[in-house]
């Protein structure tokens, strides 16, 4: 941009302007550039990355083309999900689909991409953080069953990947669809895997913190967690209700 100056006639300026003050705050040089130089290079950098966010997406929902097996507990607490709807005679699918995706995607997964410090020893600016900021609500909205109608009022990480969200909310109903459709997993092989992973990282966690922050939330809910075990016929079967009063009981003693 040329603006007129007294002494030369001219004054060349950046795509930025200089600021009279140099202690301006990271990110402020991206919201100030011309909007159409902004949206071309954010483009380009969406045709850049869209193989890295494809590529993620296809593995997070995918129970082959991952590089190692599904998780047993993923299959088992998506039949739970399964069986308490069933049981409650809920048909809809639309509601099985939002538990499934507030269980997994939406709790674990949309937490890393936006953290991934959590998981690596890297520094998150904030220009990386509004990056993968848009990566990570393309992924909440790939989860969500409601239409999402955009127009040109519409935030342009919103616009970015309208095109490209139709195709990954079908990965994510065939993910769901897979994995209804593997062999249902026994209690007895499911506690066979919580002991196998608690015995390969059992130096990694505070076993007794664990349990002070299980027994916390068994004490304060112990009525409706009791009332619920005696009216299960398997936990009246193996007397858990019982064994949680006892438990309670104990640990008040204790104390």
């Amino acid at each position: 941009m040329i603006t007129p100056d007294l002494e030369s006639g001219v004054k060349v300026w950046h795509l930025v302007k200089n600021h009279d003050h140099g202690d301006q705050k990271e990110g402020d040089r991206g919201s100030k550039m011309v909007s159409e130089i902004y949206l071309t290079r954010l483009l380009a950098t969406k045709g850049t990355l869209q193989k890295f966010v494809d590529d993620l997406f296809e593995t997070l929902f995918s129970t082959v083309h991952r590089g190692s097996a599904l998780p047993l507990a993923i299959k088992y607490m998506f039949d739970f999900l399964d069986e308490q709807a069933d049981k409650h005679g809920i048909h809809d699918t639309d509601v099985r689909h939002t538990w499934k995706s507030n269980c997994l995607p939406l709790r674990f997964w949309v937490n890393v991409i936006k953290n991934p410090q959590f998981v690596f020893d890297i520094h998150k600016g904030s220009i990386t953080d509004a990056c993968l900021s848009v990566v990570a609500q393309t992924f909440m909205d790939s989860c969500s069953t409601s239409e999402h109608r955009l127009g040109k009022d519409s935030p342009s990480n919103k616009l970015l990947y309208a095109k490209d969200i139709p195709s990954y909310k079908s990965w994510v109903e065939r993910y769901y669809a897979d994995i209804a459709k593997l062999p249902a997993i026994s209690d007895q092989d499911m506690n066979a895997y919580l002991a196998e992973q608690s015995r390969l990282h059992a130096v990694e966690f505070n076993m007794l913190s664990a349990l002070n922050e299980i027994y916390s939330y068994v004490s304060k809910y112990s009525e409706e967690l009791i009332g619920a075990l005696e009216q299960d016929e398997q936990a009246r079967r193996q007397r858990l209700a019982y064994k949680v009063e006892q438990l309670i009981g104990a640990m008040s003693f204790e104390s």
